[in-house]
């Protein structure tokens, strides 16, 4: 039996429950320092977020267009009306052959210079040879021919006048019969003789039709100019007239490079403003960074119903060699500043501006729809402002504001879809 003294502590079996174990303790100060540590970055991120969080956006300087109080150096002013067309040759033509028939020779390429009546190009023309020289033989037939109907008419001639002369000296000795004969031959000789000479100018002028008609198989340059485009080639039908198939129209298309000008579509609302022999500023995609001299040749007197638009051609002052035909351009049709001849002791003097608002000329984009107005975004304080307009219709990627502005705002040009009012924004150096 055992004692009471060799009893265990049954009591240190007992468990704390107040009381965690370390390892709980170690894991539980682990995450919260995490959690502490991933706080501490989110808010440094929403920190850096809300530093950068301007939206960066293109501006222009908002300046009245020349006579309206805008400066300009030079007698043109600032641009007052902007339209975008293309270069064209006013001197081109797609030249195709008068005859039908297989290209036999083709002597150009593109970019071949060409003088007027220049060869570019022959057909197979052994039919119109043979033709020619059929029609210069029946020639020769026709002029042998008229010889012996001529000496003919001569002989009979002779012979009628003889007779009558022996009757007019002694009636008994001619025959009245004889003597009628002898007339009636010689009138046949001379009609037969008239007839001769009919079929010798018959004769001649079937002769120039052949020779024409051989002419037309070599097709020459109408005018002095180069080969843009080549249409066929050795060995394919050609035709005036294009009846499908394998049958081409054209053989080259040339121009006269010295005749570029720049055709545009200005919008009817600016037409007024745009006067013959103007100045003009001509930019060309291809190279945006360099202007040419302009100046307007022909308004063409009809307007487009369906675009609204008036047609203008604008003649190239500043020959190049880069400016080529179909080559995309813009042109900004310039307000001249008159100004007195210095020469004479005067004093250059600035336009009196017109009546009314100063105009201003900004992007197309720029202008906006905003509860049903049009409004144009400005930057203040580094925040976006809307700012309600008067603008007119677009014309070469333009409009005109004509109310609104009054001139030094900096206006929102790009950078920013959906602008609000107080957005920060950030302007781009």
């Amino acid at each position: 039996m055992t004692s009471p003294a060799s009893s265990p502590d049954l009591s240190k079996l007992r468990i704390d429950r107040d009381d965690p174990p370390p390892g709980v303790r170690r894991a539980f100060r682990r995450n919260l320092m995490l959690g502490i540590g991933l706080v501490v970055i989110v808010l440094a991120v929403v920190f850096a977020f809300g530093r950068g969080s301007a939206v960066t956006v293109k501006v222009m300087v908002a300046a009245p267009v020349s006579g309206t109080g805008g400066g300009a150096s030079g007698p043109a002013g600032n641009a007052s009306v902007t339209a975008n067309g293309y270069v064209v040759a006013r001197t081109r033509a797609s030249v195709a052959a008068k005859l039908p028939g297989r290209i036999a020779e083709l002597r150009v390429s593109e970019g071949s210079t060409l003088r007027r009546g220049e060869v570019i190009a022959r057909l197979e023309n052994a039919d119109y040879q043979a033709q020619a020289a059929q029609a210069e033989a029946a020639l020769s037939t026709a002029r042998a021919e008229l010889v012996e109907a001529r000496a003919e008419r001569d002989v009979l001639a002779r012979d009628a006048r003889r007779l009558s002369d022996m009757r007019a000296k002694s009636p008994d000795l001619v025959a009245e019969q004889e003597y009628d004969m002898a007339q009636s031959r010689a009138a046949q000789a001379v009609a037969r003789a008239q007839a001769s000479e009919a079929r010798i100018a018959s004769a001649d002028a079937n002769l120039r039709f052949a020779r024409a008609n051989l002419e037309n198989t070599v097709i020459r340059a109408p005018f002095t100019g180069t080969v843009l485009r080549k249409e066929a080639e050795i060995g394919e039908v050609v035709a005036p007239s294009v009846g499908g198939g394998l049958t081409r129209g054209a053989v080259v298309t040339m121009a006269d490079l010295t005749t570029l000008e720049v055709e545009v579509d200005v919008n009817e609302a600016y037409i007024a403003r745009v006067r013959k022999q103007g100045p003009a500023r001509i930019t060309l995609d291809a190279y945006p960074d360099t202007t040419f001299r302009g100046e307007v040749r022909q308004v063409v007197p009809t307007a487009d119903r369906q675009r609204a638009t008036v047609q203008v051609k604008v003649s190239i002052v500043d020959r190049d060699p880069r400016i080529l035909p179909e080559m995309g351009a813009r042109v900004d049709f310039l307000e001249e500043i008159p100004r007195e001849d210095s020469a004479r002791g005067g004093s250059a003097r600035a336009p009196s501006p017109p009546a009314g608002p100063p105009r201003f000329r900004i992007p197309a984009a720029a202008v906006r729809e905003l509860e049903g107005r049009s409004v144009i975004w400005l930057v203040r304080d580094g925040r976006l402002e809307p700012r309600p307009v008067q603008a007119g219709p677009v014309s070469g990627g333009f409009r005109e504001v004509r109310s609104g502005l009054s001139g030094g705002e900096m206006v929102v040009v790009g950078g920013v879809e959906a602008p609000e009012a107080g957005m920060k924004v950030k302007v781009q150096e």
